[in-house]
């Protein structure tokens, strides 16, 4: 029913996340993104962004053709409405669960990934980018860590697509030269995530093949 297409980085992992958790037949197909595939011009057709994940629908409610969706976000709400699992119907926890889902998109994946890149990979080192990153890594990870010592998830009761979303995130802490110990309550709903069946399955498709 759903292709996805799929690399093993953290907007990839938020989509593995619900379609284990939520039970949906789903065909993996690997973008290899160090060898360019996402720029070929029939995954550019699917995401015309050249990012990954996106998605093809080939069921969509609507009887039509299939529907092909671009942004992990907006895949994450889209899958949440077409199964009815992960987003509150009701309205006060519908909406904070959607602010939380892109505080993440809007915030902390954009912040993270900028981290991760002056960390990582610029070809020579950039103390100010550096240093602009990691103070806003940890601002994220406080504004985080102090919503969660307040509610068991993101959007409150119930485990929904805003904790997906910046699961996979925090799952790199490491390499944001982020220790959870000083996250405590993030460290208790990582721990929490992590150890659940769905999230095991999801990195194990992580996994070199």
């Amino acid at each position: 029913m759903i292709d996805l297409y799929y690399a093993p980085t953290p907007n990839g992992h938020k989509i593995t996340l619900f379609l284990e958790e939520a039970g949906i037949d789903y065909q993996l197909i690997r973008v290899n993104i160090s060898k360019g595939d996402q720029f070929r011009p029939d995954f550019l057709a699917i995401s015309p962004n050249n990012k990954i994940p996106a998605i093809v629908d080939h069921a969509p409610a609507d009887g039509g053709d299939p529907l092909s969706l671009f942004e992990s976000g907006e895949i994450l709400l889209y899958l949440a409405e077409k199964s009815g699992q992960f987003l509150s119907g009701e309205l006060r926890e519908r909406h904070t669960t959607l602010q939380w889902l892109f505080w993440q998109v809007g915030g902390l994946g954009p912040m993270l990934g900028q981290n991760h890149h002056f960390n990582h990979f610029a070809p020579q080192p950039v103390p100010y980018a550096i240093e602009r990153y990691q103070v806003e890594t940890q601002r994220l990870y406080n504004v985080l860590n102090k919503r969660l010592g307040h509610s068991p998830w993101l959007g409150g009761e119930h485990y929904s697509i805003a904790d997906m979303a910046c699961w996979p995130w925090v799952h790199s802490a490491q390499r944001q030269r982020i220790d959870l110990n000083n996250y405590p309550a993030v460290n208790n709903w990582y721990q929490r995530i992590l150890h659940r069946p769905a999230t095991e399955k999801a990195l194990q498709l992580a996994q070199p093949v």
